[in-house]
């Protein structure tokens, strides 16, 4: 699994970090989203499909490997 995040379109409501707080932060200026593992561990996955789907702005791209 690999993960973007597009910056421009996040609105910092924080869905991501409360799904997946190990692979998503926010900037503390504006809450804006970081990603922090751009390859998340299988453990994680779950998760990072949830955050993605919450996401009320589609900031989150999840590209499923192999």
């Amino acid at each position: 699994m690999k993960l973007t995040v597009d910056q421009d379109k996040c609105c910092g409501a924080g869905a991501c970090v409360l799904s997946a707080p190990e692979v998503f932060d926010q900037r503390d200026e504006d809450g804006i989203v970081t990603l922090l593992t751009p390859e998340p561990g299988s453990e994680h996955h779950a998760a990072v499909r949830e955050a993605a789907a919450m996401c009320p702005t589609a900031a989150i791209g999840v590209r499923e490997s192999g």
